[in-house]
């Protein structure tokens, strides 16, 4: 194999969300710098925005290619990552829903108090005349 990839039956998830995260990004620049490049050129646009957008994604490719499928230390990181991520304990659905609920009534809690607490502070400055009333 001409171009082999450094312990490729291992870390084989962590690699392609890396890949995928990595690829999303590159297409969000790739799209920005597109609309930037109607602004700085005025003469044959489309050219210079296919050529700035072929280059980009392969020269990222090649360098995530390298990052993740060459270099040792990286590959044996993901590796590691995907390791330590399947010894974790991931709570039940159950659970989670329960955490959500409670998660969003001491969020609405917390909404009230500070709504309540707004309007003495500001019957408080209106007392003062700090604030004038509407």
């Amino acid at each position: 194999m001409a171009l082999p990839i450094y312990k490729s039956g291992q870390g084989y998830w962590t690699r392609m969300l890396s890949a995928i995260g990595i690829g999303a990004l590159v297409l969000a620049g790739v799209g920005w710098l597109w609309g930037q490049f109607e602004v700085w050129f005025t003469d044959d646009t489309v050219y210079y925005q296919g050529g700035m957008a072929v280059a980009m994604i392969v020269g990222f490719g090649l360098l995530t290619w390298w990052l993740i499928g060459r270099k040792a230390r990286i590959v044996d990181f993901m590796i590691a990552t995907e390791a330590e991520m399947k010894k974790v304990n991931w709570p039940s659905r159950k659970e989670i829903i329960g955490s959500t609920w409670v998660v969003i009534a001491g969020t609405l809690m917390i909404a009230a108090l500070l709504w309540v607490v707004n309007i003495i502070f500001a019957y408080f400055f209106q007392l003062v005349n700090i604030l004038e009333t509407a």
